[in-house]
């Protein structure tokens, strides 16, 4: 099933629309950045098969769930959270929330034989 049904992403919107919903107080605080399966192969990261994901960003539009596309209509992706973070301060954004499902990271609690 796709990420973004799964996720409740109601519809896209591009950059550009951005101002005009902070100004008609439409765009919600806190935008999520959220781990994505990379589609675009641009910024030298072209091998699919070593860099499987990107990150993506959403945000609330009168309380649903929207992911900003680029002008062309593709979903807007990063390669690493330091661009995606520099890009979220350039759109007036402070605070925002970060998810990755599609990597596992490891269980909170576990530990090995050897840690005791």
């Amino acid at each position: 099933m796709d990420q973004d049904v799964t996720l409740g992403v109601a519809f896209t919107i591009t950059q550009a629309d951005l101002a005009l919903l902070r100004e008609t107080m439409r765009l919600g605080q806190h935008p999520v950045v959220y781990r994505v399966h990379r589609k675009q192969q641009g910024g030298g990261f072209g091998d699919q098969s070593k860099h499987p994901f990107a990150w993506g960003v959403l945000v609330y539009v009168d309380g649903q769930l929207a992911r900003i596309n680029s002008a062309r209509g593709a979903g807007r992706e990063w390669n690493s959270l330091d661009k995606t973070e520099k890009w979220l301060r350039e759109q007036g954004f402070n605070i925002w929330w970060t998810r990755n499902d599609l990597e596992e990271i490891g269980v909170w609690g576990e530990c090995s034989d050897n840690d005791t």
